[in-house]
C-alpha cells in the first residue's frame, strides 16, 4: 500500500496534515516521537515521509531520524517541516537527503504540490525497482581475464563513494553495465537508475526530457533528473549532448537544483552522476562539442573499459553466458560451443565488442539446427574462409607473397593471434599450437613478435611496428 507516515510532535498538526491529506484521497499513519516512527517504519516502510525537524521527549531528533532513513530506506523520500525554519536547518536536511523543506505554518497549496511530486517520484522508484526484478540481471559482470579484473577492481572501489565517473571505451564494450554494476552495488541500489542516450534524443526535447515540464493544461511532467532522486543518473554518450544544455547540466551539478521548463520553482536533486563516451573528449573540446568546464565535473574518476580484443579470453564464457541467458528469456536452445567454436571465436574480429558477441550468439540459436554443441561453421565467415571440399581460401595479402614471405606473415599472425587469445600466457600458447614454450619464445623472437601490458593484459605486437 502506498502511504504516508506524517511524524511531528504536535498532535494538532499532525492530525491536521493527516485530515488535509486524506481530504485529497492519499492514505496517512501518524507518529508522534521517533521510537512510534521507527516503529511505523519497521511495520510497513511508507511510501513517503513527512517529519518535523524538532521532536520533544524523543531519543532522535529530525534530523537523526532522516539519516537513519536515507541509509536503511534510501529509496523514501522525506519533506522535512519546521516551525523554527531557517536557511540552516533548510541546508542541513537538503545535505542529509531530505527531499524537500516545508517551514511552519505552512502553505496549504505548498504542501500538496510537494506531496504530491515527492509521491510521484516514489511511484516511479517503486515501479523501477520492480522491472529491475523482473528482467534478467543487468549488473552481473561475466569474465575472468587481466583486463576484466582491473575494470572490476576499479568499479569496487568506486561503488560507496559519491564521486563522479567517467567510464571510456568502444561501442559496446559494456559501459552501462559498468554503471549499473557501481549503482548496484552502492548504497544507492534501492534508488533509481535512470539512463539517458544523449545522441537518441532530438536537441529541441532534450531540455523537456531531463528537467521536465509544467503548464495549466497537462499540470507537471517529471523530468529524467527528477526522476533520478536519491539513485543515479546516467548520461551516455555525454559529447553528444546538445552545448546549450550542457550548460544548464553544469549550473544543476554545481548547485543540485534546476527548474522545470515552463515553470518557477527550485526543484533540489540529489544523484550521482555517471557519464560513458566512446569518442576522444579532448578532441571533442578542441572542436567546440563538449564544455571544458563540465569533462572537468564529470571525469572525477575516469575509468576504462577494454574492448573485447583486450579480453578475448572471456569470449567463451561470455557466450556460455548469453546462451543461458537467451534461453531463459526467449527459450532459446541451450546449446554448449564446442571446442573449434570456442577456438574461432577467440581469434575472431569483434569492433561490435561484447553487444556484436551477443547479437551472434542470439542469431546462431534462432537459425541453428537446435540441437548440439554450436560448430565453427555455423560461425560468420572472415576473410579466410574454408572451401566447400576442405581447402582454405586465400586471402588476397597471402596468395600474392612467395612461399617464404607468406609462411612468415601467417606464422607472425598466427601466434600473435593465439597469444592474444591466451591474454599473454606463453604456456597455454605453447600448450596449444603444440610447441615447447622455449621453441615458441625463439620462434617469437625470430619472427619479430613481442609483448606488453595493454588494459591489463599481455598483448603480442610487432616489434619493428610498434
Amino acid at each position: 500500500m502506498s502511504d504516508i507516515l506524517i511524524v511531528d510532535d504536535e498532535r494538532d498538526i499532525r492530525e491536521l496534515i493527516s485530515d488535509i491529506l486524506q481530504d485529497e484521497g492519499f492514505t496517512t499513519r501518524m507518529a508522534g516521537n521517533s521510537d512510534d516512527c521507527m516503529k511505523e517504519v519497521e511495520t510497513e516502510v511508507p511510501s513517503l515521509m513527512i517529519l518535523d525537524i524538532w521532536l520533544k521527549d524523543s531519543q532522535m531528533d529530525g534530523i537523526d531520524i532522516l539519516k537513519t532513513i536515507k541509509q536503511d530506506y534510501p529509496g523514501v523520500p522525506v519533506v522535512i517541516i519546521s516551525g523554527h525554519g531557517n536557511i540552516e536547518i533548510a541546508v542541513a536536511a537538503i545535505k542529509q537527503g531530505a527531499y524537500d523543506f516545508i517551514e511552519k505554518p505552512f502553505n496549504i497549496d505548498q504542501l500538496l504540490v510537494v506531496v504530491s511530486r515527492a509521491m510521484e517520484t516514489s511511484r516511479l522508484r517503486r515501479e523501477n525497482s520492480e522491472l529491475r526484478k523482473t528482467e534478467s540481471d543487468p549488473t552481473v559482470m561475466i569474465g575472468a581475464s587481466s583486463a576484466f579484473k582491473t575494470l572490476k577492481s576499479q568499479l569496487d572501489k568506486v561503488t560507496n563513494s559519491n564521486g563522479r565517473v567517467m567510464l571510456t571505451g568502444p561501442a559496446g564494450a559494456g559501459k552501462e553495465i559498468a554503471a549499473r554494476y557501481i549503482h548496484a552495488s552502492s548504497n544507492r541500489q534501492n534508488g533509481p537508475f535512470i539512463s539517458v542516450s544523449s545522441a537518441s534524443i532530438l536537441p529541441e526535447h532534450m531540455e523537456e526530457v531531463l528537467f521536465g515540464c509544467e503548464n495549466t493544461e497537462t499540470g507537471v511532467k517529471l523530468g529524467l533528473l527528477e526522476q533520478a532522486h536519491g539513485g543515479v543518473m546516467f548520461f551516455d554518450e555525454i559529447s553528444d549532448m546538445p552545448l546549450g544544455t550542457q550548460s544548464k547540466i553544469l549550473r544543476v551539478l554545481v548547485d543540485q537544483k534546476f527548474v522545470r521548463v515552463g515553470g518557477t520553482e527550485k526543484i533540489h536533486v540529489d544523484m550521482r552522476v555517471i557519464s560513458s563516451t566512446n569518442k576522444n573528449l579532448q578532441e571533442e573540446i578542441a572542436a567546440g562539442r563538449l564544455r571544458e568546464e563540465l569533462y572537468h565535473r564529470l571525469n572525477v574518476v575516469p575509468i576504462a573499459v577494454p574492448s573485447l580484443e583486450e579480453r578475448c579470453e572471456d569470449i567463451p564464457v561470455l557466450a556460455r553466458h548469453f546462451i543461458a541467458e537467451l534461453n531463459k528469456s526467449q527459450g532459446l536452445p541451450l546449446r554448449d560451443l564446442s571446442p573449434d567454436a570456442e577456438a574461432l571465436m577467440q581469434t575472431m574480429a569483434w569492433p561490435g565488442n561484447v553487444r556484436q558477441l551477443k547479437n551472434v550468439v542470439e542469431r546462431i540459436l534462432i537459425l541453428g539446427n537446435g540441437s548440439g554443441a554450436i560448430d565453427a561453421k555455423e560461425l560468420p565467415r572472415t576473410e579466410e574462409t574454408a572451401a566447400d571440399d576442405g581447402r582454405v581460401v586465400l586471402s588476397s595479402a597471402l596468395a600474392t607473397l612467395p612461399l617464404r614471405e607468406a609462411r612468415e606473415l601467417f606464422e607472425r599472425e598466427y601466434l600473435m593471434t593465439q597469444i592474444n587469445r591466451f591474454g599473454g600466457n606463453i604456456s597455454r600458447t605453447a600448450s596449444f599450437v603444440g610447441m615447447e614454450r622455449s621453441a615458441l619464445h625463439r620462434k617469437l623472437k625470430s619472427l619479430g613478435v613481442s609483448t606488453s601490458n595493454k588494459g591489463g593484459s599481455r598483448v603480442a605486437y610487432v616489434e619493428n611496428a610498434g
